[in-house]
């Protein structure tokens, strides 16, 4: 697919929207998949080309969080390894997504977001210093596992998935559970990204001009996150809750 110049703009732009949300809050590849399929893409090389662009996002923001002082690596290590196989799994199911099926897909991801907007009382207030629990570190590893299958699956909205997990079960605050979901999101995209390109035809060009956007945005949105805090990110959150569920209802 030989890129137009407009072209090139208009994924770049979305990239760094893309970028900044899903470090900030999650489901932006809710706005950067649907474009490239715009554009002509199919599901399945729509799906794994934007890959590409969240594992530049998520590398881009780990370093800024590293810079700003944030990193526990042993646990987002651990994190990772169980998320990974079930990335694995989700990215062989995904490469078979096509046509109409990725499109009632994309439709329940959104559905699912508004029941998420409808039920979710706001995410848990928790001090910085907080360490869970081992029962706590326990349930988070395991849930990893199914976190990771739906991201390596689709990846769309699956920073929903991670923050409940990160925030509620494993009680850490919002910073530190953004920190933690880039570099988990980071190692297993890496995986879900080689099962992709083994299946499907990627659209290189088109993911490295998406992953240049990505990656201003995870970068802008993890400076964020570490220099305004708690409020901005709980801002960022329930502002693109409630552009979801505006689109569910008035889309058609």
């Amino acid at each position: 697919m030989p890129l137009e110049l407009w072209q090139a703009a208009v994924l770049a732009g979305v990239g760094v929207i893309g970028g900044f949300v899903n470090v900030m809050a999650g489901g932006g590849s809710l706005v950067t998949v649907p474009v490239m399929v715009f554009m002509g893409l199919p599901g399945p090389v729509a799906n794994g080309t934007n890959r590409i662009a969240i594992l530049a996002q998520n590398l881009a923001a780990i370093v800024a969080f590293a810079r700003r002082g944030f990193g526990e690596f042993r646990l987002s290590l651990s994190l990772a390894a169980c998320a990974a196989p079930g990335a694995a799994v989700g990215a062989l199911v995904g490469t078979h997504l096509e046509g109409v099926w990725f499109n009632r897909a994309l439709a329940a991801i959104m559905v699912g977001v508004m029941l998420v907007m409808h039920f979710d009382r706001g995410a848990a207030e928790r001090p910085r210093d907080y360490r869970p629990s081992r029962g706590q570190l326990i349930t988070g590893h395991l849930l990893m596992v199914g976190a990771g299958f739906w991201g390596g699956f689709i990846q769309l909205g699956v920073g929903f998935i991670f923050m409940p997990i990160l925030n509620r079960a494993m009680g850490l605050d919002l910073v530190r559970t953004n920190m933690h979901k880039v570099f988990i999101i980071g190692c297993y995209t890496l995986v879900a990204l080689a099962v992709f390109a083994s299946r499907v035809e990627l659209l290189w060009a088109v993911g490295l001009v998406l992953a240049l956007g990505n990656a201003v945005g995870g970068y802008l949105g993890a400076h964020f996150a570490v220099s305004r805090g708690e409020r901005l990110i709980r801002l960022v959150l329930n502002a693109v809750l409630a552009a979801f569920i505006v689109k569910l209802l008035f889309s058609v």
